[in-house]
């Protein structure tokens, strides 16, 4: 059985007031977009602190092809932080220039500037870059060294649709080049799309791991009902139904949607604007990390 690239071993982290991490194990294969996931709080930044090597841990083992975190890892790695500070005064070109002169091997500049089509802007102030263009070149700065493993650390919160979208593209081809991406997001469509595998973690423990499809198989094995809560009268509360509010709507969790729909429309209640979908990453890391709101 092959090594994994990635192994987290009973790891812990402790201040004084709490227990960030407790217990964390996980092992992450080669080539695999590993997703970690979690609400505030729930220990998911200070893990992959850990795993970069930012952060000693209390205790447990972090190791890289079978040896412990190194020089190796170090030479191999890559980091897209979520916030990064650049030297003033430099253009795209300049700043993918300085970082990559910091490695004895690596890509070249045009290359890294091609792979994040930044072609284009590699003469422009890196001030004067929008958000999603900002984050291009931090990704860029982040791949220099050609990392075997890559971190990204929440890398698209703030940015609009499109330049998200455009990011995850990047993501993919990047995927394709048989790198290991470590992924934290708060955005469930990110990691459901880009993660081969995530884990779900809350108050510093993994709660659920393993591919996002067969997890939603798991946890999920009813269709989802949608109405707004404008369309459901206070009559129908009452009736048979595994019924919960969210956002402005009613969602009514079945096994059987024939049989529901007929106790809705037995009920009058008006189906206009129904919608019926399957559960999806939203739904489970709710169902598993709970609907109230964290500090």
């Amino acid at each position: 059985m092959t090594a994994p690239l990635l192994e987290v071993r009973d790891l812990v982290k402790q201040y004084p007031a709490t227990t960030a991490v407790d217990g964390v194990s996980f092992a992450v294969p080669e080539g695999m977009c590993f997703g970690l996931l979690g609400p505030n709080g729930a220990g998911k930044t200070t893990t992959v602190e850990i795993m970069e090597g930012i952060l000693p841990p209390t205790s447990g083992e972090m190791h890289y092809r079978g040896e412990p975190l190194g020089r190796r890892f170090r030479e191999d790695a890559g980091i897209l932080f979520q916030k990064t500070a650049l030297q003033d005064h430099l253009t795209v070109r300049q700043s993918v220039a300085l970082f990559r002169g910091l490695y004895t091997h690596g890509l070249s500049v045009d290359e890294v500037l091609r792979l994040c089509t930044l072609e284009q802007l590699a003469g422009r102030d890196a001030r004067k870059l929008s958000g999603g263009q900002q984050q291009r070149l931090l990704l860029a700065i982040a791949l220099v060294n050609d990392p075997a493993v890559l971190f990204l650390d929440e890398p698209t919160t703030g940015l609009d649709p499109q330049a998200r979208r455009n990011f995850w593209q990047l993501v993919e081809s990047i995927k394709a080049r048989r790198k290991t991406i470590i992924l934290t997001t708060h955005y469930m469509e990110e990691a459901e799309l880009l993660c081969d595998e995530i884990a779900i973690m809350d108050g510093g423990r993994i709660v659920a791991q393993g591919a996002p499809r067969r997890l939603l198989r798991e946890h999920f094995p009813e269709v989802l009902l949608e109405l707004p809560s404008a369309d459901f009268p206070h009559t129908a509360r009452s009736l048979p139904l595994k019924l919960t509010e969210v956002h402005g709507n009613v969602e009514i969790t079945t096994h059987d949607l024939e049989a529901t729909l007929r106790t809705l429309l037995a009920a009058h209640v008006p189906l206009i604007n129904l919608r019926v979908r399957p559960p999806n990453l939203e739904d489970l890391f709710l169902e598993l990390t709970g609907k109230e709101l964290r500090p």
